[in-house]
């Protein structure tokens, strides 16, 4: 498959009265046509940073992307979403790549009815009359999974549920049949049943659509269901990149180990306590001068202090940023 993203040393800062946060720290990944990519970690990992910066949806100031290259194949060629102007960054935004909140609640405006804030997607983008705009609407709302679309086109965000207002999200991120769809964490707040319902919509939209599909989440249990390759982020790196079921299989740093082990276990019988990670993220006012994870790993020992662990290929589609081999249960040869 052909590659539709590609994202190379992605340096993004904040600088404020505090100090400079080192928000996002040479970030380096690519997306295939119609592939879901699982970007994993903790909150403050960088995850939500990353993709807004490809975007620019980051506010400047304070916010600032120091380096990187971010090649977009679009519908009008390859190019770099960082070195686009503002005004065709939002003609990309929205129309070539949709963009899925994590909090419905602010991402809609309260004062207009759904069907007018998916409609303006289409008139800004698709150039469509408004007739057309609401026919479309009811179709996406009806594709979303709400029911009686055309009555629920005049509501307002407040008379919807929270898995109903992100569904209507959701339509919104669609309305044009982007290239790619960035998820984050669109199941945050959601009880599991509609957890469970958002996830197969967006298993079903990616099959009728054949869209590529960044999903964001701290939750390793959603990712084994919905994505072929996982990123693993950790202090705004990333520590390791795999096929999603080698990544189950083979972990090879040991803060991926310790996110599955805190995954709960339900096919087997065996009482077993659920992994915590001792500490906390690293403090990202600080430069990074060593492994960011050091701090909290038992396996860490005399170079995971001195150095930064650049990603290393373990196999064609696995690469970890650790000095340390687990399997071998010692330093990984240079």
């Amino acid at each position: 498959m052909a590659k539709i993203l590609e994202v190379n040393n992605l340096v993004t800062k904040f600088y404020t009265l505090d100090g400079v946060v080192n928000a996002v720290n040479g970030v380096s990944f690519d997306l295939e046509e119609g592939e879901t990519l699982a970007i994993v970690g903790e909150s403050g990992s960088g995850k939500s940073v990353t993709m807004m910066s490809l975007l620019g949806l980051i506010p400047m100031p304070p916010g600032k992307i120091e380096s990187g290259t971010a090649y977009f194949t679009g519908v009008n060629g390859r190019y770099d979403l960082l070195k686009m102007s503002p005004e065709k960054l939002r003609n990309v935004r929205g129309g070539q790549i949709g963009f899925v909140f994590q909090d419905p609640i602010s991402t809609l405006n309260p004062i207009l009815t759904i069907g007018e804030q998916i409609a303006e997607t289409l008139t800004r983008h698709k150039q469509m009359s408004k007739e057309e705009a609401r026919e479309h609407t009811i179709r996406l709302l009806a594709q979303v999974g709400i029911p009686d679309p055309e009555l629920r086109y005049k509501a307002y965000p407040f008379q919807f549920s929270g898995g109903m207002r992100q569904r209507v999200v959701i339509a919104i991120a669609i309305a044009c049949t982007p290239q790619i769809i960035i998820a984050d964490e669109p199941t945050t707040a959601l009880d599991v049943t509609v957890q469970a319902q958002i996830v197969d919509l967006f298993k079903r939209l990616r099959e009728t659509l054949d869209v590529a599909v960044i999903w964001i989440t701290h939750d390793l249990g959603v990712v084994a269901g919905i994505a072929e390759r996982v990123l693993v982020m950790y202090g705004g790196r990333p520590a390791e990149i795999a096929l999603v079921d080698d990544l189950y299989e083979r972990p090879q740093h040991p803060y991926t180990l310790g996110l599955l082990g805190a995954l709960p276990r339900l096919e087997t019988r065996e009482s077993k306590r659920l992994v915590s990670i001792k500490g906390t993220p690293p403090d990202l006012l600080l430069p990074l001068q060593h492994c960011p994870f050091a701090w909290r790993c038992d396996y860490a020992f005399d170079r995971c202090w001195q150095e930064i662990p650049p990603l290393i290929t373990v196999d064609e589609q696995h690469q970890v940023a650790c000095f340390y081999d687990l399997e071998k249960g010692g330093p990984r040869d240079a």
